[in-house]
């Protein structure tokens, strides 16, 4: 398959990567700011927004068309869904990421007897029976779940609710396939062999990846820095755009 590409500026190559349910349009401020130093790649991840597919895809089909799609090394920032994509692509070729930021990210979404800092197993399966039922109004529901606590929370709720659908609606496999991904995902015994430099981006007030489960990451990871953004959420470069800008383009800015 083909993916939707959304290409600007020049310089460096930058890819940044979705969350589930959504597609790469929810970037387009950020990815603005960030084409004045880079070329920045938004991408709609298989079956959501414009990239339709056929199949329902696994990690490690995102990650296969991903690496065709980008022969040249690249910086990778990776959001939530985005970040299980971007670390399992660096684990799996070093040599195509330069780089990772891995924003409101953890390395194992759900909850299990060793990992608390996890969204319950009880949590998840309502949110696959809803989809089953009602997809649309599953997403509607998760994105405020994002957002919830966040400075400027209806606000931002407003601007998530507008683009949503922006570019119609995802396929219902490829949102079936996305949960799986986050229900059975456990990256954690594999840090240690993702050796890129990372940046690691939290939310103070985040709900779904707390602050716990993104600083165990940042001090797993060998070449890691953690932030964490007072007053944001789960999606801080919404909530605090100019700030997240600055500490990505300080960070791609500095010398391997």
């Amino acid at each position: 398959m083909s993916l939707h590409i959304d290409s600007i500026g020049s310089g460096e190559p930058l890819l940044l990567l979705h969350g589930w349910g959504m597609h790469g349009g929810v970037w387009s401020e950020v990815a603005q700011k960030l084409a004045e130093s880079h070329r920045v790649h938004s991408i709609d991840l298989p079956g959501y927004g414009f990239s339709r597919d056929e199949n329902a895809p696994t990690l490690d089909a995102i990650v296969s068309v991903l690496a065709a799609c980008f022969a040249e090394p690249i910086a990778v920032c990776g959001w939530s869904l985005g970040g299980q994509v971007a670390m399992h692509w660096a684990a799996r070729e070093p040599d195509k990421v330069r780089r990772l930021v891995l924003v409101a990210s953890t390395p194992c979404f759900a909850a299990r007897e060793d990992w608390p800092c996890g969204m319950g197993s009880e949590a998840l399966g309502k949110f696959a029976e809803e989809l089953e039922l009602n997809h649309a109004a599953t997403l509607r529901r998760f994105i405020a779940l994002q957002l919830r606590g966040s400075e400027n929370e209806r606000e931002l709720l407003a601007v998530l609710r507008e683009r949503l659908f922006s570019r119609g609606e995802s396929d219902k496999d490829a949102l079936r396939a996305g949960l799986a991904i986050l229900r059975d995902i456990d990256q954690r015994s594999g840090l240690k062999d993702i050796r890129q430099p990372a940046l690691v981006i939290c939310g103070e007030r985040d709900k779904l990846t707390p602050p716990e489960a993104s600083r165990y990451l940042a001090h797993a990871l060998p070449a890691a820095r953690y932030i964490e953004v007072a007053g944001a959420a789960h999606a801080p470069f919404l909530s605090h755009p100019d700030f997240f800008v600055e500490q990505m383009k300080s960070f791609l800015h500095e010398r391997i």
